[in-house]
């Protein structure tokens, strides 16, 4: 992804509000179905990261691109942005 793509994906995460919220169990399965479900209607996601989440953000940012395959935009404080393209339909 190009720095030009970052920065309108930011622009356009400024605007959103925070889908998912990681708390203290920290990454769970549930946490990350919510995120695969965000993703079937949405490209770009928010997530807010709790105080009492026992990972810090990086650790949490690696573990969800990881598992749905999501790409971080953006970490703003407690707070990450990611985005995953729709998949591309065969014509």
């Amino acid at each position: 992804m190009t720095g030009k793509e970052k920065r309108a994906l930011r622009a356009e995460g400024s605007l959103l509000k925070p889908e998912v919220w990681i708390g203290k169990e920290g990454v769970t399965s549930g946490s990350l179905a919510n995120i695969e479900n965000t993703f079937n209607t949405k490209e770009l996601v928010k997530i807010k990261i709790q105080e009492s989440c026992p990972l810090n953000k990086n650790e949490v940012a690696g573990i969800i691109c990881q598992k749905t395959g999501a790409e971080l935009v953006q970490t703003i404080g407690r707070t990450l942005l990611i985005y995953r393209p729709f998949p591309k339909e065969d014509q």
